[in-house]
């Protein structure tokens, strides 16, 4: 799952970015609202994390922009403002959700979880895909209640494909979700993960769909 982090303060930005790919996620960041906008409107993330004070161009503008386009993806807003006005203002914008400062990063990162599984349409920490289970909150993923232990690149690719389980997703979308904008991007990596994914986790549960990707759903 690859999140953009719109922040001017440097400081908290890096704290986001250290705490977001610790969990698990693949983080492009930048400190201004034009950057933030031409990230926003030109790369899929699966979700934002958007300061209202920026320079250059506002949180707000931006997010208002973004919507205008077309561009759907979660927004959870970080507002240093204790006005109400403010927050329903983020809100009626298009934001998904909002932080006030200051704030404890464990409440972002439940906040960004909830955000990314809602998009993708589950309720719960916990994928089960057959004896599959992913639990976002631990990163954990067992199989028949054994823990598997994954490299963090099989981690983000299995939970791309749980997160959109039992659809078809090309191998170009996954790239552009494992990986963030500086990385070299090579779409043949992502057979290699796949087969060590399918070695460490038995049975069938990835199914190659030729010409199109690959699929995640239980075993016949």
């Amino acid at each position: 799952m690859r999140i953009l982090i719109v922040e001017d303060d440097k400081d908290l930005n890096r704290q986001l970015n250290d705490a977001l790919t610790q969990a698990g996620y693949v983080v492009d960041r930048t400190y201004d609202g034009e950057e933030g906008h031409f990230l926003g409107d030109t790369e899929p993330y699966d979700a934002v994390v958007l300061d209202l004070g920026l320079p250059k161009l506002d949180g707000l503008s931006v997010l208002e922009k973004w919507r205008r386009d077309g561009r759907a993806m979660p927004v959870l807003i970080l507002t240093a403002r204790d006005r109400w006005s403010d927050k329903v203002a983020g809100i009626d914008a298009g934001a998904d959700d909002y932080v006030a400062k200051p704030f404890h990063m464990e409440e972002v990162l439940a906040r960004v979880r909830a955000l990314v599984r809602r998009a993708a349409g589950h309720a719960s920490n916990e994928i089960e895909c057959g004896d599959l289970r992913l639990d976002l909150r631990a990163g954990r993923v067992t199989v028949a209640g054994l823990q598997v232990k994954l490299t963090s690149h099989e981690y983000r690719l299995l939970a791309y494909l749980m997160h959109h389980r039992g659809k078809v997703i090309s191998r170009t979308e996954l790239v552009e979700h494992l990986y963030d904008q500086d990385f070299d991007r090579d779409s043949n990596t992502v057979e290699v993960f796949v087969g060590r994914l399918r070695k460490k986790l038995g049975g069938d549960y990835i199914e190659t769909v030729r010409g199109l990707g690959y699929r995640i759903g239980e075993p016949t």
